[in-house]
């Protein structure tokens, strides 16, 4: 069995060509477009070594990766590489159990500019800083990882094509994200539709009713700092495939990848060109 001079195992020969693999549309540079696939990557390449992580892009470009799946805490997938069998990959996580997704739920509920964004398919950034308060947080730092060829070194080639194929999955649907820790979309929005409306806070405009005679000194004087009336939460953005995501997304693949996914690009160059 070859080694390289550091005493991992390498392939002598090309990968075998796979006929409708999932390949990466990124055929250069970075992947990952979207603030929370970035996210994502950049713990991979901050906490991996970069030439395995090289060589399993190199692998997502060429479509090597069969299939994959997402599962709670889980994902399995199938890499090509030079031998006829495909290797099969799993990459596991922590899933956050019930009492744990009750916690999420409750925070996420008492703010609605995090609900209204999730409940309209989008995934705010902020979400981050919410999980990390609750001390859950939302991407994590290691990941397990095993593969059935023989290179012991992790992440090999082919968990790493896993991986960024995983990244570029979470481009196309930010709720993978939360279905990898333990609530996928239905279930998340359903929760979120059935938690009671948030309280709303005092309006900050608002002042108690006084005689006029009372208020001479400080009639023009504003209610509260001219300051925090620029602390107004950003308006929600509505993602332009909005009805891809609200819709059930029928049981029709291209090339391993749901119909759903492959429309996503379409919607938004319209939306881009409009």
């Amino acid at each position: 069995m070859p080694v390289d001079p550091d005493g991992r195992w390498f392939e002598t020969s090309g990968p075998i060509r796979v006929d409708g693999g999932i390949a990466v549309r990124a055929k250069r540079g970075k992947i990952g477009e979207q603030w929370w696939s970035r996210r994502f990557v950049d713990i991979l390449e901050r906490t991996c070594d970069g030439g395995r992580l090289a060589r399993g892009r190199a692998y997502a470009r060429k479509g090597q990766v069969v299939d994959f799946e997402l599962t709670p805490g889980r994902v399995a997938g199938r890499v090509q590489g030079s031998r006829p069998e495909p290797y099969r990959v799993t990459i596991g996580i922590p899933a956050f159990d019930e009492p744990q997704w009750t916690r999420i739920l409750a925070a996420l509920g008492s703010q609605a500019l995090y609900r209204a964004a999730l409940l309209a398919g989008d995934m705010p950034h902020e979400l981050v800083d919410l999980f990390d308060e609750l001390g859950l947080p939302l991407f994590p730092a290691r990941l397990d990882m095993d593969c059935s060829c023989p290179d012991w070194g992790k992440p090999c080639k082919h968990a790493s094509a896993v991986l960024y194929v995983l990244a570029e999955a979470f481009d196309d649907d930010p709720f993978l994200v939360l279905a990898w820790r333990g609530r996928d979309r239905a279930e998340l929005l359903a929760a979120l539709r059935g938690l009671p409306e948030p309280v709303e806070t005092l309006d900050p405009l608002s002042v108690e009713e006084a005689p006029l005679e009372s208020r001479l000194g400080d009639f023009y004087t504003p209610a509260i700092s001219l300051g925090r009336l620029r602390e107004r939460p950003g308006r929600v953005s509505v993602p332009p495939e909005l009805l891809l995501r609200v819709l059930d997304s029928p049981q029709v693949r291209v090339r391993h990848i749901p119909l759903v996914d492959v429309l996503r690009p379409a919607y938004r160059d319209l939306a881009a060109g409009s």
